[in-house]
């Protein structure tokens, strides 16, 4: 390369009639000589070029290896095509596709119509593919083309999301019916005593009046439930912290849900005070919600047992078990979602929400804790919740 040496002669020229002026004012002569050996001086450097500098190292060339190690362990599946065969696929495209993808030809690799027409558009775009893996599976694909040569397709998993926006739906619908049923049975029978009030004798009048009294109870009771649904599921993340004995809350509100007539049927046996961190007016609800379900759907002349002891070194069990029909087990998958009833009708006669095992999933799930349900068809079912005991 040419090196460029010209120079600022103009520059020159004015430094020689600057100096000139000098002298001529009077100044004296080794004065304005160095003033201009400075000036000349500062001309040269700013016309000289500066000096070439030799790069350290030679850049490495943008190689398939290079991407490949770039987009590895990237939590998003990426797939990188040359002429439609997959040349590149990460880790998590592995996982997702199989090790078997790698130089087989996309189409044959994606084998979905909405892929393949994505694919065979010859553009960038994207597209939203249901069943691209498993069947229920939603995902969104990203295509990039690169020179008309390579291609990246990126994938992004959006199963959770509709997972969670169809959950929000049918708590929605499911609310809504619940909800509606009670009213419809309070407007029905208040304007029947409105209508016909003059018709109706003392005890049909006592009857509505008790109807109306007991679906308003049971739109309280929902009200209720759902409130603190909300306010668990709030606080779920928030692990609680207060100390407290497990052994004595468990033993009074197992006693206020039995009192009366259903005393005489709890058999409760608590080993000792069981220390754990945790919130007390959740833990008592859990409480309630188990030994009252105990209760509902037990044999009336059967008795309904309460447990609470250490198991192993750093946990603390409590069981709930009552004997009556029991659950086919076809149904205790689905037990703790909300709304969930085995057997509606008899659910709503006894004054269930459908939303208590829910309530206590979510209560034990914030404790870090476990909770199982067995049961047998004609013996019973228990219900076992593992709490960490505190250090």
């Amino acid at each position: 390369m040419r090196r460029n040496t010209s120079l600022p002669w103009t520059g020159f020229g004015l430094a020689a009639i600057a100096g000139i002026v000098m002298l001529t004012a009077g100044i004296s002569f080794w004065l304005v000589m160095l003033v201009m050996l400075i000036w000349v001086g500062s001309l040269w450097l700013v016309g000289a070029r500066p000096p070439d500098i030799a790069p350290d190292s030679t850049p490495t060339p943008f190689t398939a290896d290079r991407v490949g190690d770039l987009i590895e362990h990237s939590d998003t599946p990426i797939l990188v095509t040359r002429r439609n065969r997959i040349s590149i696929a990460n880790a998590a495209a592995r996982r997702l596709f199989g090790t078997h993808v790698v130089e087989q030809d996309i189409r044959m690799a994606l084998r979905h119509p909405e892929a393949i027409a994505l694919l065979e558009s010859g553009e960038s775009g994207s597209a939203v593919i249901r069943g691209l893996a498993r069947r229920r599976d939603i995902w969104r694909v990203n295509r990039k083309d690169i020179d008309g040569e390579l291609g990246v397709l990126e994938f992004i998993n959006r199963t959770n999301e509709a997972d969670i926006s169809r959950a929000h739906t049918d708590f929605v619908a499911n609310a809504s019916h619940e909800l509606r049923t009670p009213l419809a049975a309070i407007i029905g029978y208040v304007e029947t005593l409105r209508d016909d009030a003059g018709k109706l004798d003392s005890e049909r009048s006592a009857k509505f009046l008790d109807t109306i009294h007991r679906e308003a109870r049971r739109l309280q009771d929902l009200v209720s439930d759902l409130m603190s649904l909300s306010r668990i599921e709030a606080e779920k993340h928030d692990r609680p912290e207060d100390l407290l004995a497990l052994g004595p809350l468990v033993e009074r509100a197992a006693r206020d849900v039995a009192g009366g007539e259903r005393g005489d049927r709890l058999e409760l046996a608590v080993a000792g005070e069981f220390p754990i961190r945790g919130d007390a007016q959740q833990l008592e609800q859990m409480v309630r919600n188990l030994v009252d379900n105990a209760f509902k759907y037990g044999d009336d002349d059967r008795p309904v047992t309460v447990n609470l002891e250490v198991e192993g070194e750093s946990r603390v069990r409590l069981m709930v078990h009552n004997e009556g029909e029991g659950i086919a087990a076809e149904h205790l998958p689905h037990l703790t979602r909300r709304f969930y009833r085995t057997d509606p009708g008899r659910s709503r006669a006894s004054g269930g929400t459908g939303l208590g095992l829910a309530i206590v999933k979510h209560i034990v799930e914030r404790h870090r804790g476990r909770l199982g349900i067995e049961s047998k068809l004609g013996e019973g079912t228990s219900v076992k919740v593992l709490l960490p005991l505190s250090e």
